[in-house]
Order: C-alpha cells, then sequence, then structure tokens
C-alpha cells in the first residue's frame, strides 16, 4: 500500500510539474509575437522610406510649394556625389540658375546672393565643385569626396561637375529657363559650358573669367567665338583687361559687358553687401535678367 500510494503521490507531482510548465511557457510565447512584429513592421516602414526619399526622377512634382532652403546630393558624371543647396521659391515654374563658385571657395559662396534671386523669382541651386575649400563656415564636400576616390582636382577637373548638374536639373526640375552662373574659374568654364549645350542653356552670367588655363588645348576665347546665348560680363573694375579679349569673341545678341563706376570685387563677392558698390552690379544683373524674358 506504502509503495502504491507513493507512486501515485510522485504520479500526481510530475503531472503539476507538466502543467505549471506549459502555462508558464505559453504566455511567454504570446509575448514574444508582439515584439517580432513590432520590429517587422517597423523595418518595413524603414525600407518604405528609403525607397521613396529618391524622389530626384520625378519633374518639379511633389517639391514644396513654400520658400525653402535645403541641401541635396547626386552624382558627377564619375559617380563622385556632387553636394549642393536648393533655394527654392515655391514656384516649379519659376526659372532656374545654377550658381558655380570660386577657387578655393564652396557653395557658401552665395549665402547671402540666393535668397536675393530667391526674391527677383529665380529657383537657384549651388553646388559644391571639386575644385575648392570652404567659405561662410559651409565646407566643400563635393572636394572633399573626390579627394577620397583619389580624383584630380584642378579647375578644368570640374567641368564634369558642371555638365552633371545641367543634367540633373533638367531631369528633376525641366526648368523653362536654365542660367548658368560662374565665379572667378568657374565664370570661364561657364562660357565653355554655353558654347557646348546650347539646347539646355539659356543664359549665362559670368563673373571675372579669364584665360585661368586651357580647356582641351583651346583658350576660354576659342569657346567664347561659339556661344550663341545672352551673357552678362562683368569683374572688379581693375580686372577688365582680364576677360575683354574673351567678351570681344561673343556676338550673341543681347549680351552685356558691365564695367562698373567703382572699384568693385573679384567674382561673385562683388554682390556682397560688404562691397561699396554692390548696388550698381545688382542693378546691371537684374536688368540684364529681365531682359531675358523679353
Amino acid at each position: 500500500m506504502k509503495a502504491k500510494s507513493i507512486l501515485l503521490l510522485t504520479g500526481g507531482l510530475l503531472l503539476a510539474v507538466v502543467v505549471l510548465v506549459a502555462a508558464l511557457l505559453i504566455p511567454v510565447r504570446k509575448a514574444s509575437d508582439p515584439e517580432e512584429q513590432t520590429t517587422k513592421v517597423t523595418t518595413d516602414i524603414e525600407e518604405t522610406t528609403q525607397e521613396e526619399t529618391p524622389m530626384v526622377e520625378t519633374k518639379g512634382e511633389s517639391m514644396p510649394t513654400k520658400p525653402t532652403i535645403s541641401t541635396i546630393t547626386f552624382p558627377s558624371t564619375d559617380g563622385v556625389p556632387i553636394t549642393a543647396d536648393l533655394y527654392w521659391t515655391g514656384d516649379k515654374t519659376a526659372p532656374f540658375i545654377l550658381l558655380f563658385h570660386q577657387a578655393r571657395y564652396s557653395r557658401g559662396e552665395y549665402m547671402e546672393i540666393a535668397p536675393k534671386l530667391n526674391a527677383l523669382g529665380y529657383n537657384c541651386l549651388a553646388i559644391d565643385q571639386r575644385s575648392g575649400d570652404q567659405v561662410n563656415g559651409i565646407k566643400n564636400e563635393t572636394n572633399r569626396a573626390a579627394k577620397a576616390a583619389n580624383r584630380s582636382t584642378e579647375y578644368a577637373d570640374v567641368y564634369p561637375d558642371l555638365e552633371a548638374t545641367i543634367a540633373y536639373v533638367m531631369k528633376r526640375y525641366a526648368p523653362e529657363q536654365l542660367i548658368v552662373w560662374g565665379s572667378s574659374y568657374s565664370s570661364s568654364l561657364v562660357l565653355i559650358l554655353a558654347s557646348a549645350h546650347p539646347n539646355e542653356i539659356d543664359a549665362v552670367l559670368s563673373f571675372s573669367p579669364g584665360e585661368y588655363f586651357k580647356f582641351d588645348g583651346h583658350l576660354i576665347a576659342d569657346y567664347a567665338k561659339k556661344i550663341t546665348q545672352p551673357v552678362f560680363i562683368t569683374s572688379a573694375k581693375s580686372e577688365e583687361k582680364s576677360w575683354r579679349g574673351i567678351a570681344d569673341q561673343i556676338t550673341a545678341k543681347g549680351s552685356v559687358f558691365f564695367v562698373p563706376k567703382g572699384s568693385g570685387m573679384h567674382g561673385s563677392s562683388t554682390l556682397l553687401e560688404s562691397t561699396t558698390n554692390n548696388a550698381e552690379y545688382w542693378t546691371a544683373v537684374e536688368s540684364f535678367l529681365a531682359s531675358l524674358g523679353e
């Protein structure tokens, strides 16, 4: 009897243990399910966001309807990422100006100038070119990326960055009017650019151009002969001799070669408020831009 009682007692204890273990396991399993679902949902959201973020393939769609300033990136022709600041008016039908900086500078050259162009009704994109450094506290990210990729960063090496910018803006925004604007060495590059892209570029503004380099063995003046779009050229008063030979080759109707009464400054910096006679430059620039719509 004692042996039978012991067996019954042992069996009962074993059954109780089994029930207890089962009761504990079931809640644990149920508690783990929401975590798995939450993780999966979060992953799905992240993947969707990453897929939807590159809206660069659309042509001006889903753009802000209010003025905004944002930093974007897109690839150059050799894959080097170009960093740029987009100064958006809120009007996707507005004419578009591409802003290229001077030597040792960055897109920060246009922090003061671009908002004024926005106020005049122009969307603007100021890029970091692979030849440059920093200005106004803005470091040149394209230069940094080019060096990291062991790419050359001489003045002429920037040309593919400019062409990539045209291609990007034409595809992304499809502006009805596209204007290129250069400062110092890039003001020579935009003249070459205009001669090569007469169908995309509608006008050129060139601040302090010169024969800073040869491009494919040719002088800047050689490319100037081929330009068919209106061109605006200016500089510091003392720099006129540096670009007059180039300007003399440009026969495009509506071109303006502006020599200031005051001393002025080199490159686009001549438009800054700190430049004593910036107002006369702005008057000339605004008059030229207005003439493009006539």
